[in-house]
């Protein structure tokens, strides 16, 4: 799955974390190198508290200010060419869902407008939550790390699934497949539900995150069936505000953080094109790169690829132009 960015997971002003990784964590990769990348933000009466390989997150008084980048990464190393409006394709998909799915979680958004003009379309003010620790992870089609899994021993994440799938299946009924960072930080890694409740120290609260992560995902694989795409998963978190409440956070349903297939042409049994990285991802993987730091500069045509791939999901999620989002945000 998709990498995503950093998120509060800080409920004060007094905490300033160190380096971290893509989830604002206090342990970024060493191989991860932002000196080459040619867009990284710097901000004027906004303290940087932390920079990952797609977003930054600013002290924006009592609230936090998050940047996405146009940064993009292959097997967690960053590439020195941006994909342009890449970063604002991921805030306007995140407003978009953030708005549409508040009856059935409140989230961290504040504004998508009250932003500095240098990220205007690109930056949201959210909340600062404390963060738990535990990525959410609904999966309603068997692909990827879940297909890996299950090849290997019938499972995902300790869920028991129908022997005879096919990869790309669909799946009976969504599922949710928690995930964490391995210990040193570089690669997401799926726990069971038991172990996942055993880091949070409360199966109540999983529980509940259970529910409004298959909630989330149903709704949103619905309305992207009705526009001719499949969900096939989605990773969500969540924190905690000041007075305890659940909170969606970070970005939410974009091409960086869920599978979206579109559903012409689908079929199990093989991969599936997808609107989000794995363009980049299989040119790199054709380029003859070894996959360590620094990752190569993408050709003209990669870049022009990734980017009409990024906007096309805006707009067939959103059933609007993109320009619509810059205008609404104020930079178009």
């Amino acid at each position: 799955m998709a990498s995503t960015a950093a998120v509060a997971a800080w409920t004060d002003g007094r905490s300033r974390p160190g380096p971290t990784d893509d989830r604002g964590r206090d342990r970024r990769p060493p191989f991860v190198s932002l000196r080459q990348v040619s867009d990284a933000t710097t901000l004027e009466r906004h303290e940087l508290i932390a920079r990952g390989k797609v977003r930054e997150m600013y002290e924006a008084g009592d609230r936090l200010l998050m940047v996405a980048s146009d940064r993009i990464s292959t097997y967690d190393v960053v590439h020195p060419t941006p994909i342009p409006d890449k970063g604002k394709v991921l805030t306007g998909l995140s407003v978009f869902w953030f708005e549409r799915t508040r009856h059935i979680c409140q989230n961290h958004m504040v504004s998508c407008t009250d932003v500095p003009d240098q990220v205007r379309g690109r930056a949201l003010l959210v909340e600062r939550l404390e963060m738990v620790p535990v990525e959410c992870v609904v999966r309603g089609y068997i692909t990827g790390s879940g297909w890996t899994d299950y090849r290997a021993t019938g499972t995902v994440c300790g869920v028991e699934l129908p022997p005879g799938l096919e990869e790309s299946a669909q799946l009976p009924a969504p599922i949710f497949t928690p995930a964490t960072k391995a210990a040193d930080g570089d690669h997401d890694e799926n726990v069971d539900f038991d172990r996942a409740a055993e880091m949070i120290g409360d199966r109540g609260l999983l529980e509940e995150l259970r529910r409004l992560s298959i909630e989330l995902y149903s709704f949103a694989a619905g309305h992207a069936r009705e526009r001719g795409l499949i969900l096939a998963d989605t990773k969500l978190e969540f924190g905690r505000d000041r007075k305890g409440r659940i909170v969606l956070a970070d970005e939410v349903l974009t091409p960086d953080s869920s599978r979206f297939w579109p559903a012409d042409g689908y079929a199990a049994g093989r991969s599936q094109p997808s609107f989000d990285k794995q363009y980049v991802r299989d040119w790199a993987s054709a380029s003859g790169w070894d996959r360590t730091a620094p990752a190569p500069a993408l050709p003209e045509d990669v870049v022009d690829g990734t980017r009409r791939r990024y906007a096309d999901a805006y707009e067939r999620i959103t059933e609007t132009p993109f320009a619509t989002w810059l205008e609404r945000s104020g930079c178009g």
